[in-house]
């Protein structure tokens, strides 16, 4: 996984930086059948990022007409870099990074004959300009386009569940270098952590699993004028699905434009672990949360699904 971690940094790493030249080395990964990437430039009113998306096709999938479910996993980040004002890959880019590192390996997997049961969507961006905006402790990355924009070309309608990895270093209280894992959240419910997936997370790391908190303003959109610890679970904003966050996160706050502050070791531990998650769900062994439990939650309590919308009242 080093391997496609270190191929996709130099790609990135570039103010040539797009779409098509991550698409090029997808295929080379995929071997004759190619990786079938999509790619769709957005412009905003901040500048342009070019959207990625493939489909790794699944022996029971449902892109062969099979009932294999179909994971997503989103690379969340607001830009690869921040040039002019910054040079270099920042540490903002290491969702995208992993994401597309764990895309390159499963359809090398592919092409090599060792093919999942269910689909795997991979998807992200990539903006070598981004622009920078402040947050606290630590400035961010902001994005040439908005968080709806990005859903909408990330996440699509037959994900069954979503896991989304995103750098989550500016912030005081995960004081841990490496991985950390969210609790489910589902259509306004933060459910508990899924023991299956903090397993493989022990598994894939060697270390015990580290988890992260999430609060209810979290999990609602950007633009309703609260504080959100980062995207990471913005996904769940667009989707009825499951989703889980896989954060990649620091000991110290870390700003999201930093260069010089992405570890590729950390980075290839969160591609294998989607990569890993992938042949669990895909193959019906590994879930995202106890369905059973959601239902009852919903019975009981009703929905949360307004916390999907901006809400009441004027938006910010």
């Amino acid at each position: 996984m080093l391997k496609h971690v270190l191929d996709v940094i130099d790609r990135l790493d570039d103010p040539a930086a797009s779409g098509k030249s991550v698409a090029e080395l997808l295929d080379r990964a995929a071997g004759p059948e190619g990786s079938g990437a999509e790619v769709v430039t957005v412009h905003g009113d901040k500048g342009s990022t070019d959207f990625v998306r493939v489909r790794v096709r699944g022996r029971r999938g449902r892109a062969r007409g099979g009932d294999a479910p179909t994971l997503g996993i989103v690379g969340r980040l607001g830009g690869i870099g921040a040039r002019p004002e910054i040079l270099g890959f920042t540490s903002d880019g290491d969702g995208a990074a992993a994401a597309l590192a764990a895309a390159a390996k499963l359809l090398e997997m592919r092409s090599r004959g060792d093919v999942l049961d269910g689909d795997v969507v991979i998807a992200t961006h990539v903006c070598p300009d981004a622009p920078t905006q402040p947050h606290d402790p630590v400035p961010f990355m902001d994005s040439p386009v908005d968080i709806a924009t990005m859903n909408e070309h990330e996440i699509t309608p037959d994900m069954d569940a979503v896991l989304s990895i995103d750098t989550t270093k500016g912030n005081t209280f995960i004081n841990h270098r490496g991985l950390a894992l969210s609790p489910t959240v589902r259509q306004g419910y933060v459910l508990r952590v899924s023991e299956q997936l903090a397993g493989l997370l022990a598994v894939v790391t060697g270390e015990p699993a580290v988890t992260f908190p999430v609060t209810t303003q979290d999990i609602t959109p950007y633009g309703n004028g609260v504080h959100h610890l980062n995207s990471i679970l913005q996904p769940a904003t667009a989707t009825r699905a499951p989703v889980v966050g896989l954060a990649i996160t620091a000991a110290a706050p870390v700003p999201g434009c930093a260069t010089g502050a992405s570890h590729e070791t950390d980075i290839a531990a969160a591609a294998r672990f989607a990569v890993e998650a992938a042949k669990g769900f895909g193959a019906g062994a590994l879930t995202f949360h106890d369905e059973a439990e959601y239902e009852a939650l919903v019975a009981r309590y009703g929905s949360l699904a307004h916390l999907q919308t901006l809400g009441a009242g004027d938006a910010a």
